[in-house]
């Protein structure tokens, strides 16, 4: 991971050789490098990456993040990954559900049960297994916990767009 991170360039994103573009703004820019000093300074460790200079950021990929450290609970709206390494199925299970939001979720494994009991367990509104880009304008759309409030698109997200009413008349 620390390999093809490294190497995923950055700069225009009209160009095919660019992995990844500049950050939508200053403001964005700026957030993410505030927290990426916060995770550093409370024990994160930096493997690669962390540089940046104007809207654009280096991929990054983030370990030894405690659950005292603010990178814990945070999301990082930009190219930084944290890793957690844990010893069993179980112990993954609890770390992937140890959030405050539920958007997405990927499970990756040669053993098509055990992605079927993971992706099962996993508190998020979607899970994709063994790929990435998997998602439709044919398939809903939302999350869970502080990551959303319903689904859009697909047969479940029409609700979303019907106001629904009841009245019952006594005879």
């Amino acid at each position: 991971m620390t390999k093809a991170m490294a190497g995923a360039e950055t700069g225009d994103p009209t160009k095919e050789e660019t992995a990844m573009g500049p950050l939508s703004s200053a403001a964005a820019s700026e957030r993410l490098k505030d927290q990426l000093d916060r995770a550093v300074a409370q024990g994160a460790k930096v493997v690669t990456g962390g540089g940046h200079e104007g809207n654009f950021f280096e991929n990054t990929i983030l370990t030894e993040i405690s659950k005292d450290n603010d990178a814990y609970h945070e999301e990082f709206f930009g190219p930084v990954a944290s890793v957690y390494k844990v010893s069993s199925e179980e112990e993954a299970i609890e770390l992937a559900n140890d959030t405050p939001f539920g958007l997405g979720s990927y499970v990756f494994s040669t053993d098509p049960e055990q992605a079927a009991r993971v992706a099962d367990r996993i508190e998020a509104g979607m899970v994709y297994v063994n790929g990435t880009l998997l998602d439709g304008a044919e398939l809903p759309f939302g999350g869970v916990k502080r990551s959303g409030f319903g689904r859009e698109l697909g047969k479940y997200g029409i609700d979303e767009f019907v106001n629904k009413k009841l009245i019952r008349t006594l005879k």
